[in-house]
């Protein structure tokens, strides 16, 4: 193997998001898996399905440098380097598109807001990781309620005529308060508008703490919401900038990133 590889692996709650880019910088595999309960076997997975896409990388070890990020970084033996997923997120927006300033990543188990510098590096950054309400976890738990998957979940309150505020700040009453309006006979779209509207503050909450900067987009699963993304829009009275990878990867991307910086030097 002549062309060198550089790999970012993001070892989340939920998922394990693998990223490669070659020496020119260009993205040339990502992946999305399951997590397991072992970080490292995640990790291993994401990789190896990164690889399969590459023709002439045989394992993930013949990658020239690896970086680990997200909540089980420091369980990945094998990566190079280990770095936090809030500058990692910083720097994946960032070889994306550098005009955006602010970042809204919403995770399986926390919500983060991120300012990121011209160079992409943290400006400063917020974080909700006290309770559950508001993040990945949140929305699948609301879903199930509505007997829908995300998907399915993700567009429903685009048809509501009207807001029904889910008003408790738990997310296990938060469910209650749910099967309470529905049961009710509300119509689940605005319940759902409901949902999409609390969180959505939250995220608003989080953002005034360190000053938003047009643009904003938003990282992680979370982001493929459709109803979540316009209700942001509508509280933070500006478009959400849409990035053009999967947003999920970003952080593993931006691990790639470091990867191939360090692994130059």
């Amino acid at each position: 193997m002549t062309q060198k590889y550089f790999g970012g692996c993001d070892v989340g709650s939920t998922t394990g998001k693998a990223a490669i880019l070659d020496e020119t910088g260009t993205i040339v595999a990502t992946t999305v898996v399951p997590s397991e309960i072992d970080p490292e076997i995640t990790s291993v997975k994401a990789l190896e399905q990164a690889c399969d896409q590459i023709s002439d990388l045989e394992h993930y070890k013949n990658l020239t440098r690896i970086v680990g990020t997200g909540y089980g970084r420091n369980e990945v033996a094998f990566a190079h380097e280990n770095i936090s997923e809030i500058s990692c997120h910083a720097m994946g927006t960032f070889f994306c598109n550098q005009d955006i300033k602010t970042i809204v990543d919403i995770g399986g188990q926390d919500v983060k807001t991120i300012a990121i510098a011209d160079d992409g590096s943290v400006l400063e950054f917020a974080m909700n990781d006290k309770c559950a309400a508001g993040t990945g976890r949140f929305l699948e738990a609301m879903s199930r309620i509505f007997r829908m998957d995300l998907d399915e979940f993700s567009l429903l309150s685009l048809d509501a005529k009207k807001i029904i505020p889910v008003t408790a700040q738990c997310s296990v009453f938060a469910e209650s308060e749910v099967i309470s309006l529905l049961a009710r006979k509300n119509p689940p779209e605005e319940v759902a508008a409901g949902i999409k509207a609390a969180v959505s503050k939250r995220c608003f909450t989080l953002l005034k703490r360190i000053g938003m900067r047009p643009l904003v987009t938003v990282t992680g699963g979370c982001a493929k919401n459709q109803g979540l993304i316009r209700s942001l829009s509508k509280k933070i009275k500006m478009e959400v900038t849409e990035l053009p990878v999967d947003p999920q990867i970003i952080g593993a991307l931006g691990a790639a990133v470091f990867a191939r910086r360090n692994g130059q030097k």
